[in-house]
């Protein structure tokens, strides 16, 4: 016969049962949680490799793996990482082979910052190119895009192409002493193209290796210079021209000298327009050498009074860029990416083959030239465009 306290502890004991599994659970769940919080991802950064079952000269393929594929590290070695694929293949991977999270969400930040960004120009890759974190050859990268993809560009930047090298300088001292001094000499740069490609992935892509795209019937009228953006800005109808339905595209387009490290975007800024006489393009505007910077605008602008543009309703083709308003410029020490500490835009419209001035900012354009050594080895005075 129970009594009233032997009762009571058969209850309690009852209840301990029941509350170990539960606590079980609760404990296998938070345990879980642990693991699923402490995963170690890792991302193949090289075009594709293979996995070995062990660290050593002679070894057995585990499986595959290529560009971009995130894998789990399971274990670390000297070197080498063992880690599990997607498709639950585990081996030994190189681990230079690979980035780590922090690398890979750089990547994801360089995306999202910059996804509503509007190219200012397409490029086609020479050949296979990779993605860079920042400017710079030895800088982090990670997506390796195939030669022929088209890539949208959305900024320049540069970066030192090797490291500076000592040379020897002589000075009064030097003389007076017999010795030479050593300095670092100014490090050749190199232009990089914040891209995009097709999927929306972003990164820095060496300049150099990428071809922008310029259509071909003003390619020609390069004269030496680097094309760094052309745009269609109006269309000439006319019957003897090859050009469908004998619409003939004019362009806008910005020039380069072809050396990197520049401090400005482009130097010239030239129009090319269709000549209905000699069926031909010619230069109907050109300003040169200037310091502009990206981005530019192509736009409509309200037809001046008297002026009625066939087909346009009123309105007639106008662009604007970026000058320097003074000579001092600012370069991000982490991208090279050069932009006027006082900025101008300026403004110009198209009234059929004649480009003219318009906008807020009517005041003389600097014309910038290189040095050029006199006598007293000074720079000339900028001249100034109207």
């Amino acid at each position: 016969m129970l009594t009233p306290s032997s009762f009571l502890a058969f209850r309690l004991r009852g209840s301990a049962r029941l509350a170990v599994p539960a606590l079980s659970l609760v404990l296998l769940a938070g345990c879980g949680r642990m693991r699923h919080e402490n995963v170690e991802k890792v991302y193949v950064a090289t075009q594709r490799t293979y996995l070995r079952d062990r660290v050593a000269a002679v070894y057995t393929r585990t499986g595959e793996v290529t560009n971009g594929e995130p894998l789990v590290v399971l274990e670390h070695g000297r070197r080498f990482l063992r880690v599990r694929t997607p498709r639950n293949e585990t081996g030994w991977v190189e681990e230079h082979m690979v980035i780590d999270q922090k690398v890979y969400d750089g990547f994801e930040r360089l995306a999202a910052e910059h996804k509503d960004d509007q190219p200012f120009a397409t490029a086609t890759l020479f050949d296979d190119l990779y993605m860079h974190l920042t400017p710079g050859r030895d800088t982090e990268r990670f997506y390796l895009l195939p030669g022929n993809t088209k890539v949208q560009l959305l900024a320049r930047g540069s970066a030192p192409k090797a490291a500076a090298r000592l040379t020897e300088t002589s000075g009064t001292a030097g003389k007076e002493s017999g010795n030479n001094s050593l300095q670092p000499a100014p490090p050749a740069m190199e232009d990089w193209w914040l891209a995009r490609d097709p999927q929306g992935r972003t990164g820095w892509v060496l300049a150099s290796r990428a071809d922008i795209d310029v259509p071909q019937d003003i390619e020609q009228y390069g004269e030496g210079q680097r094309f760094i953006g052309a745009w269609k800005i109006a269309t000439v109808h006319d019957p003897e021209s090859d050009a469908p339905n004998h619409d003939v595209p004019e362009y806008l387009t910005l020039m380069a000298p072809p050396r990197s490290g520049q401090p400005f975007d482009f130097d010239q800024v030239r129009v090319f327009t269709w000549s209905r006489i000699h069926h031909r393009y010619e230069t109907g505007f050109r300003l040169h050498p200037i310091q502009g910077f990206l981005p530019v605008k192509i736009f409509t602008a309200p037809a001046p009074k008297g002026f009625a543009p066939a087909g346009q309703q009123g309105s007639v083709p106008a662009f604007s860029f970026t000058l320097a308003g003074t000579g001092q410029i600012i370069t991000d020490p982490t991208t090279g990416v050069m932009r006027p500490a006082v900025p101008r835009t300026i403004e110009y419209e198209m009234l059929d083959t004649q480009v003219r001035r318009i906008g807020a900012d009517t005041a003389p354009i600097p014309i910038q030239h290189e040095e050029t050594k006199g006598k007293a080895g000074k720079k000339p005075a900028p001249r100034l465009r109207k």
